[in-house]
């Protein structure tokens, strides 16, 4: 049997909305029902203006953070990692093991590192010779010494 296997650069939303359904159900019969919650902890500007903040849910045992910005006022003032201290107290709460997240910057890889994240998958080059990459944490693993590596 040949089916056509039509291409577009549109996804119309019922589509999407269809796949998704196809998905989910899949999923539920060989995992078991979702327990899919999801988190936001907002940043906003003295006009009250969402400018920044987390955006991610927790499911199945483990926190996924989709959206993390921190916006320019406030960099460079640990509140990236507080907004995954915050979000991570919520997943234990729920009774998570463990985060992930993925990026493209190298700044925010390097402070999602500081928070006890390590890079466990990367695409080298993605882009403009930047890695794009995942970085998991296990709740409960002890964060690494590195007080002995080399500077």
């Amino acid at each position: 049997m040949t089916i056509p296997l039509t291409l577009s650069d549109t996804v119309p939303e019922s589509a999407r909305d269809s796949i998704l359904a196809s998905i989910k159900a899949h999923n539920g019969t060989l995992l078991g029902a979702t327990d899919r919650k999801d988190i936001y902890i907002p940043i906003t500007a003295d006009d009250g203006t969402v400018d920044g903040g987390l955006v991610g849910y927790t499911g199945r045992g483990w926190l996924f953070v989709e959206l993390l910005a921190v916006p320019e006022r406030l960099r460079g003032q640990g509140i990236a990692g507080a907004l995954l201290a915050r979000a991570e107290e919520e997943a234990r709460a729920r009774g998570c093991i463990g985060a992930y997240i993925d990026t493209i910057n190298p700044v925010a890889c390097r402070a999602y590192e500081r928070a006890g994240y390590h890079v466990f998958g990367r695409i080298e080059d993605f882009a403009k010779g930047y890695d794009i990459c995942w970085l998991i944490k296990r709740f409960g693993e002890a964060l690494e010494d590195t007080s002995h590596a080399e500077a």
